[in-house]
């Protein structure tokens, strides 16, 4: 759906000038107005993205209609204009939550410039909005798969702290859900309706990292054109998730120092500070404790970030949770690709178990992804299924003799003998006593008769063989 774009202007020939070059030149829906409350009826009638207000306007002037769009629909991106000599009321419509400014007479480029990445940022602003809109409805608490106590800890634990304005530090190995637990924070918070953004500190290079954060303004550096509002900026009176926050550097730890504890951010080029409202969730797989002893990271940041923690567990902590983590991800991914519903056989299900996923869950979603894939069977077997207990089984005579072979012959020849239900094993070792059965498995006895009908295995059948000897 194209974006909206609402131009404010009391001179009509400003107005034709304006619609014209916007919707030749971005494609988008224009509306125009020639008086704030004219303006005000568009924006509480129809649904706008952008709106071009002029500063100078009778009866109602540009700052005032500002904050009455803040108030109506504060998801409109504002984009101030005004004359040369007005810049100092330019700057103070930013304080009041405008996105940018530019200058009268325009330039055309500049102009063009400035709307475009506004409607970057709004489309940034309407992924996160439909995420959190999505998280609240599919991935609230109950959405960590697990009933281990650690799983249990952590879903007590999101819920109190999401009802607090605390800064939180999230704690995990690679792959266990850090991200995930930031955005239900913010999900279940009071702040679920505000922007939140990630950081992800590692993948932007260390010179830049501190304009992204903070913003900066014209001349501050080589290439830096014109005022650039940072991160911190776009997650206003929202959430920001600064990922893997271990591996910034000292110089930006001290200034991060500074943001929590004055609440306030000072962009590169300004001699001014400017407050801010913002949650602000960390995360590291790293023990920080460490880095502190080695004087790679400041202890006082690290008491600020560290109000509340929160641990994320790695699938070799919660062990008995794997079976149903897998099921869900099975029938989850079924559904995203449009294949009929499939189900894992028993020794499927006890391989993945065995197995040590060093990248956690995310490795783990991607093994039973590749599967519902490639797999023609409605029944993922173990032959479906790579890892490191299979390969080390293989000597170097398995590998030659398959190696003749299409990959996927040869994968399913050298797995064949891993083709064993498990539910079957559990069964033929309680000799056909369900109860017993589910206790060995660690699951609930209805669980297992669960399983056993969806994977057509009678009980009967394996007492029988039990008398029979």
């Amino acid at each position: 759906m194209k974006m909206s774009v609402l131009i404010v202007d009391d001179m009509a020939d400003m107005l034709k000038l304006l619609e014209r070059v916007v919707r030749k030149e971005l494609g988008v829906n224009v509306l125009t107005a020639g008086s704030g409350e004219e303006a005000l009826r568009i924006v509480s009638g129809s649904a706008i993205s952008i709106a071009l207000v002029d500063m100078r306007m009778p009866r109602m002037d540009g700052m005032e209609l500002l904050g009455r769009i803040r108030k109506t629909d504060d998801s409109v991106i504002v984009i101030m204009m005004t004359a040369y000599g007005s810049i100092e009321d330019a700057v103070e419509s930013l304080k009041l939550g405008a996105y940018d400014y530019i200058t009268k007479p325009f330039d055309e480029e500049r102009l063009l410039h400035t709307v475009r990445r506004a409607m970057d940022h709004q489309a940034l602003i309407q992924k996160n909005r439909a995420l959190e809109r999505r998280i609240r409805e599919k991935e609230t608490p109950e959405s960590f798969i697990g009933a281990s106590p650690a799983i249990r800890k952590l879903v007590e634990t999101i819920q109190l702290v999401a009802k607090t304005d605390v800064t939180v530090l999230i704690t995990g190995e690679t792959g266990t859900g850090k991200e995930l637990t930031a955005r239900t924070i913010h999900a279940l918070s009071s702040r679920a309706d505000k922007p939140f953004v990630t950081v992800n500190c590692p993948a932007i290079p260390e010179n830049i990292l501190e304009s992204e954060l903070f913003g900066y303004r014209k001349g501050a550096f080589t290439g830096a054109a014109q005022d650039t509002e940072g991160l911190f900026h776009a997650a206003r009176e929202g959430t920001i998730l600064l990922d893997e926050i271990g591996d910034i550097s000292p110089v930006l730890q001290a200034k991060l120092l500074r943001v929590l504890q004055e609440k306030e951010i000072k962009p590169l080029g300004d001699n001014r500070s400017y407050k801010v409202n913002v949650r602000i969730l960390a995360s590291t797989n790293q023990n920080l404790a460490d880095k502190i002893a080695s004087g790679l990271f400041r202890e006082d940041l690290y008491y600020r970030l560290n109000v509340v923690t929160v641990h994320t567990p790695s699938l070799k902590e919660v062990p008995e949770d794997i079976p149903l983590i897998a099921n869900h991800f099975i029938s989850l991914y079924c559904s995203e690709l449009g294949i009929p519903q499939k189900k894992f056989s028993g020794e499927a299900l006890r391989r993945l178990a065995s197995r040590p996923w060093g990248g956690n869950v995310r490795e783990l979603q991607n093994e039973i992804k590749r599967a519902v894939i490639f797999s023609k069977e409605d029944t993922i077997s173990a032959d479906h299924l790579g890892g490191e207990p299979f390969m080390a089984t293989l000597d170097e005579k398995d590998i030659l003799a398959a190696g003749s072979l299409g990959y996927k012959d040869a994968r399913r020849e050298v797995l064949a003998k891993f083709n064993v239900s498990y539910v079957a094993r559990l069964l033929e070792d309680s000799e056909g006593n369900v109860t017993m059965a589910a206790k060995r498995a660690g699951i609930e006895r209805q669980s297992l008769q669960h399983l056993m009908r969806k994977y057509g295995i009678d009980a009967d059948n394996f007492r029988k063989t039990a008398n029979k000897e």
